[in-house]
């Protein structure tokens, strides 16, 4: 088998990513398996309905957003009017801002979840069948065989303590010091 991104032949037909490029081969050999073909996934079709808690959830947070608004419309129709707003506007921010939360609390607790939908994941890795040879397992492996050849031209490693270290920098700018110190004495 050869990547499809990058040529390379495979050493095995059973290996999971091209060597060279680390091309992923499953879905490969799942089309040279089926023939070419994809393999079919079943999708749920038609309405889903909204589960009791999610109902539950969104009509509190209703409730929260019509006292906001109605809230402070009391407020200003009592302001301006002369109609007694007040213990509306009260009774309205007592059941909208507290309810609604509770009712959210209560959705999220205690009410029933949407039903979960059966996925139909795909079949997990399967190999394609190799053809059996005479004397070679069903099952071929994924690195090529072991080499018993040793390296060639193989030498021991120098051994770096017999290595002479240089002189030293200040050695020869001492001797020459000394070489101008005999020639002054000398004259």
């Amino acid at each position: 088998m050869h990547c499809p991104q990058c040529g390379q032949q495979q050493v095995a037909d059973v290996v999971r990513f091209c060597s060279r490029c680390g091309f992923p081969l499953d879905g490969v050999m799942h089309l040279l398996a089926s023939g070419g073909a994809l393999p079919g996934f079943q999708l749920d079709e038609g309405p889903r309905e909204i589960s009791p808690r999610k109902k539950g959830v969104r009509q509190g947070a209703a409730l929260v957003l019509l006292g906001a608004v109605l809230v402070p419309l009391f407020l200003v129709l009592d302001k301006y009017t002369h109609l007694p707003m007040e213990f509306f506007a009260a009774i309205a921010a007592v059941i909208l801002f507290i309810g609604g939360p509770l009712r959210m609390l209560f959705a999220a607790l205690f009410e029933e979840g949407a039903s979960t939908r059966p996925r139909i994941a795909p079949a997990s890795y399967l190999p394609p069948a190799m053809p059996a040879q005479r004397g070679t397992p069903v099952r071929g492996s994924a690195l090529p065989p072991q080499s018993v050849n040793p390296a060639p031209d193989w030498r021991p490693r120098p051994n770096t303590a017999e290595i002479r270290q240089p002189p030293s920098v200040t050695e020869s700018t001492t001797r020459l010091l000394d070489d101008q110190d005999e020639r002054q004495s000398n004259k």
